[in-house]
């Protein structure tokens, strides 16, 4: 990881990242695309180490209090948050500003923060999404090789659902040969269903997400996935070649 001074955190739709770059390793990822222009290696975090002031400044000279989303080109918990702490920082000062905060994740790092987070959903609106691809944690590895398990994220969901923060499964994406079967999608549903109290909103991408859009430097980084992982029976999967073509996605 390396220190820079950002010249902005918030971005026009309310979001902020305060790194930049992602050592999770995710085969899918689409931040890695050249059409960021990202001027350093992906893996090598740019760690925004004024984020908390300019978030200070900025939330200061709001009339509104609003909704702050974290961004998506990185996890607001990759492991040096434990470090560097600038995401706890930050939604200090959003709760002491009385914002609201809208974080998304693949990390159980974020129970951590969990005080916080109960705090800003007294006085405003939280919501916590955790992101969950497959049932199979020998597949998550393959996906998802710096993330903690799938069991413990869905440990971490249930755990903030029960602490009366909002939540939201978020399914994606759906790979086509990896983790698209009807026995997977059940599988991450029941995950996001409790017997009792609360329960957690779900999002659920298309079949093929992760094809759209830029694609450069994404494309490469899925073919070994799908070399490691090739299905047995192809047809517990679908035609999804065809329904690519026939969606204009191929």
């Amino acid at each position: 990881m390396h220190t820079v001074q950002a010249r902005g955190i918030l971005s026009a739709e309310k979001c902020m990242n305060v790194y930049r770059g992602c050592t999770q390793g995710c085969i899918y990822c689409d931040s890695r695309s050249v059409c960021y222009g990202m001027d350093h290696p992906f893996e090598d975090v740019a760690v925004k180490e004024n984020a908390p002031e300019l978030l200070d400044r900025v939330l200061r000279g709001k009339k509104r209090r609003c909704m702050i989303h974290t961004g998506a080109m990185c996890d607001p918990y990759l492991p040096l948050e434990a470090q560097c702490r600038l995401t706890r920082r930050c939604s200090e000062i959003i709760a002491r500003r009385g914002f609201g905060l809208s974080i998304q994740t693949k990390s159980d790092g974020i129970l951590e923060d969990l005080d916080l987070l109960q705090r800003i959903a007294r006085q405003s609106k939280c919501v916590a999404q955790m992101t969950l691809t497959t049932c199979d944690e020998k597949l998550c590895k393959i996906l998802e090789p710096g993330v903690c398990g799938t069991r413990r994220r869905a440990r971490a969901l249930k755990q903030m659902t029960q602490a009366g923060i909002e939540t939201v499964a978020w399914i994606s994406p759906i790979l086509p040969f990896l983790n698209d079967t009807e026995e997977n999608l059940r599988g991450l549903l029941e995950h996001g269903r409790y017997p009792a109290g609360r329960q957690p909103g779900v999002f659920l991408s298309g079949p093929g997400s992760a094809f759209s859009g830029p694609e450069a430097g994404i494309r490469p980084a899925i073919r070994p996935g799908i070399r490691m992982r090739q299905p047995a029976e192809p047809a517990a999967h679908g035609n999804f070649p065809q329904r690519m073509r026939k969606a204009g996605r191929d």
